[in-house]
């Protein structure tokens, strides 16, 4: 029961009727799906109702990821619908992506009837067992009165909490039986009691230990997005003076423009902001989960930091690296709280940690080693250059979903974020064919927005038919279709790990063009262009910007050799991390390769007034590992 529901009083209704009466009760207005056999019952009332539009999408997979998208720009869930069987069985990736991001989805599936159960009848699947290990929890419905609070508990347990997904899985013979509905529903959650405010005594131990820190770094993830809670970062950052670095599922949570601002951390994150984790003596942790891309190898990480960890997952806290202070709790209300602590201590004469040095070194690594990228040797258009462009003209206004890949860790680097709930990727599960519909889901959800779909030429032959649904649902995203030809990903780790031995990775979109992408997305009714020169890239994207009443494609063919960098190769320390050739190498030219750079004898020549000038070092081209 959500507060403010209206009390309804009890009728007469099918269960169908009541999955209908409860969607609209619950507020939701958008529901992404196919009917079929199992599921039918419910798609003759929704044809009535004047408050829930369906979205025929064309593809279950397609259902879950729009679903997604939504729910990662409105903040509140997205509904998935789908037949038994396979239906069903089509939304377990992107419900399982859903889960590791911690994304609030609600999937409603049909089943056969309770008498088929078990007698593996035609399109029957235990849905619920199949997707019990990748969703936070399911239902399988056993009575039509049960509907309403069911389906209400579903919404509750996917937003409250750490969000996540939830199944309901309701037998045909319930659907179509004759039950009461009435409203609000009283909750039977036992042992359901999410934890959202922190302890009062953790606040104070932390507050205590980033006064004292000298090296502290806020390390931001995607909850606190999901908390609200970027004004109260912002205003945490500027209090203390301590540096931001925010994950991929964090970007926009902190502005990219903000002086304490790093940058990405991680595997392929800038080298001020994997430094700033490795070499600081604390790490204020919030709302992210010590993920291995951020890590890179686990013994290795950060060695000389406490941690603070904020989470309202408590499972979270500890699971992959001790800490020092956990704190279980939403993080806009730990914020609230530490600012109100931080505040106190220094109205009763407490003092901000000195951090003059460790910025100098900060800000060193940041203006040496910016994220850069070179031109292609064989002329051909650089896919860097073409997200760069895009970013600029879309500006932060924009939202960009990311398909996953090369391309996505290029939109992650070269767009610069401003606001929350403005980037939306496949992070935990590295979902492809996530972007495009994804970003139809976001245009659902914010149908004033701009929504760019950033995606390669393999994730984009995934799930492409969804530009169908888009163009006959009126929601016209624009597509940013990064084509060079391969699976860049996978062929930049074969260039790197496996003597440039190409196996199973050219998809003959260059050479063969098969498909046409053009063809194709005129074919699936998007207005659609082919860029292959840098000069023709800013005015097809102001083209495109200008058109709204329909999906826009363009085809940009990019080079095939393009790298991402800097890199933390996957079994390494972020200690290891390599450099592109236009960046210049972290070492003295009187320094070994093998001896890292000193912070703390750094900071002291800093402080001495011996700081080196960025123009000290000589420019020099470098590709391998060099030591932070």
């Amino acid at each position: 029961m959500r507060s403010g529901d209206a009390v309804v009083a009890p009728e007469r209704v099918t269960g169908a009727q009541s999955v209908v009466r409860t969607l609209e009760e619950l507020g939701v207005d958008t529901v992404f799906g196919i009917p079929g056999g199992a599921v039918l019952p419910v798609y003759d009332p929704l044809l009535d109702s004047e408050k829930v539009r369906h979205v025929l999408v064309r593809h279950e997979q397609g259902a879950g990821h729009a679903a997604t998208g939504y729910a990662q720009v409105a903040g509140r869930a997205g509904v998935m619908m789908a037949t038994s069987g396979p239906g069903a069985t089509n939304l377990v990736t992107p419900l399982a992506d859903a889960q590791m991001d911690s994304v609030p989805v609600v999937a409603i599936t049909g089943q056969v009837g309770r008498a088929l159960i078990g007698t593996d009848g035609f399109q029957e699947a235990d849905i619920s067992g199949i997707t019990m290990p990748v969703t936070k929890h399911n239902f399988l419905v056993s009575s039509a009165a049960d509907i309403p609070r069911v389906i209400a508990e579903a919404f509750y347990i996917a937003e409250s909490g750490r969000p996540g997904a939830v199944l309901v899985d309701i037998p045909k013979d319930i659907l179509q039986a004759q039950t009461t509905f009435s409203w609000p529903p009283q909750f039977d959650l036992p042992g359901y009691r999410p934890v959202t405010r922190p302890h009062g005594k953790q606040i104070r131990e932390a507050a205590r230990l980033i006064q004292q820190a000298k090296q502290p770094v806020l390390y931001v993830g995607g909850g606190v997005i999901k908390a609200e809670a970027s004004p109260e970062l912002l205003e945490l950052a500027e209090l203390t003076g301590i540096p931001v670095v925010t994950t991929l599922m964090a970007r926009g949570a902190f502005p990219d423009s903000h002086e304490l601002h790093m940058g990405m951390p991680g595997m392929h994150g800038a080298v001020g902001a994997v430094a700033a984790l490795q070499r600081a003596d604390l790490l204020i942790t919030l709302g992210a989960r010590f993920d291995d891309r951020v890590t890179g190898r686990l013994d290795s990480f950060a060695p000389d930091a406490k941690v603070i960890h904020a989470d309202i997952d408590p499972a979270e806290i500890g699971k992959n690296r001790d800490v020092d202070v956990p704190i279980v709790g939403d993080v806009q209300a730990v914020l609230v709280d530490l600012l109100e602590a931080l505040r106190a201590e220094l109205a009763t004469g407490g003092t901000k940690p000195n951090l003059t040095a460790w910025m100098a070194y900060l800000d060193d690594l940041r203006a040496t080693y910016p994220l850069s990228y070179d031109g292609q040797s064989d002329g051909s258009l650089s896919p860097e250059f073409v997200i760069e462009e895009l970013g600029k003209a879309a500006g932060p206004d924009a939202v960009y979903v990311a398909g996953v890949g090369q391309h996505q860790m290029w939109a992650a680097q070269f767009v610069k974020y401003e606001k929350p709930r403005s980037w939306l990727n496949s992070g935990g599960l590295g979902t492809m064919g996530y972007s495009v519909p994804a970003a139809m889901g976001a245009k659902a959800a914010a149908p004033d927005k701009e929504v760019w779909a950033i995606d390669g030429d393999g994730c984009f032959q995934m799930t492409n038919q969804e530009l169908a649904t888009c163009a006959i649902e009126g929601i016209p995203i624009k597509v940013a279709l990064i084509n060079n030809g391969n699976l860049g990903m996978v062929r930049q780790w074969q260039t790197l790990f496996y003597e440039e031995r190409y196996s199973s990775t050219d998809l003959s979109t260059h050479s063969r063009m098969i498909p046409d992408f053009v063809k194709l997305g005129e074919a699936l009714g998007c207005v659609a262009i082919r860029v292959d020169k840098e000069e023709d890239v800013a005015p097809a994207i102001a083209k495109a910007r200008e058109i709204n009443d329909r999906p826009v494609l363009i085809d940009f063919i990019v080079g095939k050799d393009a790298q991402v960098w800097p890199m933390v190769a996957a079994g390494t320390g972020n200690d290891e991390i390599m450099a592109a050739r236009d960046i210049r190498p972290l070492f003295d030219d009187d320094e070994a390769a093998s001896d890292p750079v000193d912070i703390h004898e750094t900071m002291d020549r800093e402080q001495a007034g011996d700081r080196e000038q960025p123009g000290d070092r000589e420019q020099a081209g470098t590709e391998g590992k060099d030591s932070l």
